[in-house]
């Protein structure tokens, strides 16, 4: 869908540093064969999710998976743990009535990943990162890696944001409060002039003022635009290709050094 070379010309040397090739490992496009020696060698993959879902009136509504998809083929070129095909479909039900969002129920998603992770786990893999690019997906995804942390004594799983390695203040989105509102703003609009400028409607990009609020809101009930954050119209694509690499490097690091954590001993409790 969407990949981006990270860090530019340091990424063999990144690659060489933390495991990987420099170019990402793509499941989908490997034979059964290959698979299997691919889960022999490094018994981990990443998992993206994503959501379709509308972005204001600027961005397209598959902004969530192309950013997290980059982000995840960004992590494999640099360490080597392979990507699934990312999940497009996310619990995005909360934009409430703006068009063209495509949600599953939080029921769904938990199902979904569950699914996923078993069927995974009898091809061999071990270590399940769940890389997330919609924020509203991460009760599901807790629990997903809840229920299967029980199920698989042998197993490892995390559920995280593709901006969880380094502290949320750092994020630059110009957006004061929201928690969860933060949405289609400068940060993911600058994004996606660096990831793909060709779908970014910059002569259509408005602002919304970000206010404090103890409640979390559906979208459609504090935005009539579906944004949420100030000064999209500064959104630029340097901005946007700085955060992308770090969002990259920060969980790439992660990400190598988890695959070799050790594990607990016994690994397995019967």
């Amino acid at each position: 869908m969407t990949t981006a070379a990270p860090l530019g010309p340091d990424v063999a040397g990144l690659a060489a540093e933390l495991g990987g090739t420099g170019s990402p490992v793509l499941w989908e496009h490997l034979t059964w064969p290959e698979a299997d020696r691919t889960v022999t060698g490094t018994d981990a993959v990443i998992i993206p999710i994503g959501a379709t879902e509308q972005h204001g009136p600027h961005l397209p509504l598959a902004v969530d998976s192309m950013i997290c998809e980059a982000v995840a083929h960004g992590v494999s070129a640099l360490t080597g743990v392979p990507v699934v095909p990312t999940l497009t479909y996310g619990v995005s039900g909360s934009h409430g009535d703006f068009g063209g969002t495509v949600s599953v129920r939080p029921e769904t998603m938990i199902a979904l990943v569950e699914d996923l992770v078993d069927s995974l786990h009898r091809a061999g893999v071990r270590q399940f990162v769940l890389l997330n690019g919609h924020i509203w997906n991460n009760g599901s995804l807790d629990v997903s890696a809840e229920k299967l942390r029980v199920r698989h004594g042998d197993a490892r799983v995390r559920a995280l944001g593709y901006v969880t390695m380094y502290p949320g203040p750092e994020v630059d989105g110009h957006v004061t409060h929201g928690r969860g509102l933060m949405h289609a703003n400068f940060f993911e609009t600058s994004v996606m002039l660096h990831l793909r400028p060709d779908l970014v409607r910059m002569d259509r990009a408005v602002s919304h003022r970000d206010v404090d609020s103890f409640w979390d809101y559906r979208m459609d009930q504090v935005s009539d635009t579906g944004v949420w954050g100030r000064d999209v119209a500064e959104a630029n694509a340097v901005h946007g290709s700085a955060e992308f690499d770090r969002c990259v490097l920060t969980t790439a690091r992660a990400v190598s050094a988890a695959v070799g954590e050790p594990w607990p001993d016994p690994k397995h409790r019967p």
